[in-house]
This record gives structure tokens, sequence and C-alpha cells, in this order.
């Protein structure tokens, strides 16, 4: 059967793993396409489609765009976007300031709580592996305080400090959903919701999708059964499209986030109805 991954993160956003790593991680795990979806941005993207020519595998450009709903974040993943598109990179890189400005906050609590942590030390941690373009993360500054002894596991680092109702979480004015679903049609491709079970609001999800979805992530690593047959329903009550995604951001501290490649998969069936998909929500 072939099969894709379509939510994966690399190097060039808070993923531990090249986009021609994940690549080769998709053709050891049966997959016949893999989608790149950074946060914010599209820079591993040509690097992986190159990988994907070698060996193979059908490469789906992809984006997860960060945006705010019922004060809470709401990731929107965009499918089949022109990575060539000067006003959508542009917008993107406007998206990465405010992720900027987000960790900088972050930060200045996480010293108000006495975790002595810097903007520099998290810069160093990355240099290595950063390039123009990329973005810098949570999971980043979880790893700094793990390896400065605050925390155990990035896990901890998130329930107690940075994940939704953590002592240094913010959430500082980002776009809507709406938003960044037209950004992402405005550059030639289809809008999916992510994620809709982390959110855990059935009444904010509906009122997302009806704002201009082509589609829902129905199954994820996150989900549970009820979760996958809620949205599932969900998504054929509303005519959308249904996707799958594992959601790997590689390993830290010995353990994979969320889930390997390949954790959850859908028929590259999908793939042609995203191409032909875009562009009909008016």
């Amino acid at each position: 059967m072939f099969e894709a991954d379509l939510h994966t993160h690399t190097l060039a956003s808070d993923g531990t793993q090249t986009p021609a790593a994940n690549v080769r991680m998709a053709k050891e795990a049966g997959l016949s396409a893999i989608a790149i979806t950074d946060h914010d941005t599209v820079s591993g993207i040509a690097e992986a489609i190159a990988e994907g020519s070698r060996l193979g595998i059908e490469i789906v450009p992809g984006v997860e765009i960060s945006t705010v709903a019922g004060s809470q974040d709401i990731h929107v993943l965009g499918y089949y976007i022109d990575i060539r598109d000067l006003r959508f990179l542009k917008r993107l890189e406007s998206l990465r300031e405010t992720r900027n400005q987000r960790n900088e906050m972050m930060l200045e609590r996480l010293r108000e709580l006495g975790l002595d942590i810097s903007m520099e030390e998290v810069l160093r941690e990355v240099e290595a592996t950063k390039s123009e373009g990329d973005t810098i993360g949570r999971p980043h500054m979880a790893s700094i305080l793990m390896k400065k002894g605050y925390v155990a596991s990035i896990s901890e680092a998130f329930e107690r400090f940075l994940g939704k109702g953590g002592q240094a979480y913010v959430n500082p004015p980002r776009i809507e959903p709406a938003a960044a679903a037209a950004w992402i049609r405005e550059a030639g491709g289809s809008a999916v919701l992510a994620h809709p079970g982390i959110y855990h609001d059935d009444a904010l999800v509906e009122q997302i999708i009806r704002g201009g979805m082509d589609g829902i992530e129905v199954y994820h690593s996150d989900h549970s059964p009820a979760d996958e047959a809620r949205y599932l329903a969900l998504a054929e009550r509303h005519g959308l499209l249904i996707t799958a995604g594992s959601d790997f951001h590689g390993e830290r501290g010995g353990v994979v986030f969320h889930a390997p490649i390949g954790a959850r998969r859908v028929s590259t069936d999908v793939l042609k109805r995203l191409q032909t998909k875009r562009g009909e929500f008016q």
C-alpha cells in the first residue's frame, strides 16, 4: 500500500534531524511519501526534495503555521505551497519574528523564577545546526533546562514551565487560523487543522474549520482512538480532507517526540486531493 506521513519536523525548526534524514527514515518505514512541515519556515524542504528524488520518496512541501484562537495556540498545516512565493516567505518571516519575541518573553519569565538561562545559551546550543530562515522554539529552551539540571526531562520542562499552563508560558498576539489558511491558499496550498485533539475544545475546533480549513489531521500521535473517531466523523460531516501525521520531532534525552516517522499514516490517495482541493474554499 502506498502511504504517507504528513507531519514531520526537522532541524529547520524544532526537530533534531536533517530533512534528508527524515526522508531516509520514511524510506525505512516503508512510506511512499513524507511531508516536511516545520514551524513557520520552509527552509528544509529543498534538501528533502533532493533526498526524496534520490530514494524515490515523494516530498510534500509543507509548513506548520502558529496562530491563536480561543486564547490558545492553534497550528495550521499547509500543503503544496509554493516555497518560492516571495509574499508567503515574507509572511513566514513575520511569524518568526513573533516567535523570537515569544522566546525572549519566556526566557525572561524563567529568569524571574530563578532559572538562569539566556538566549545566548540557546543560540550556542543550536548554532551548528541552524541556517538562515530556520526557527528556534521551546524544545531548544527545554534542552538547556535539562542540561543545567533544572528538570529531569524535556517532558518535565514543558509540564512545569514551557507548555500551556506552565509557569513561564506566554502567548503573544499572533494571526488567527483563518488568516493562516488564507495565506496558505494564496501561496497555492491547502490548509489543514493540525492535531485538534490537543486543544480540548471541540466547539472551538468546529468554529475554526468553518473559518476556512480544507482538511483535518484526524490521525495524530497524541490522539486517542476516541479522538480519531470523533474527528473522522467531523471531517466527513463537513466534507473535509482527512490527513495523518506522526508529528515526529526526533529524539531528545532518549525519548522520541511525538512518535517515530510512519507512526500515523494515510493513503497517498489524499495527496492528489490535497492538490486539487487548493482554492476551493471561498
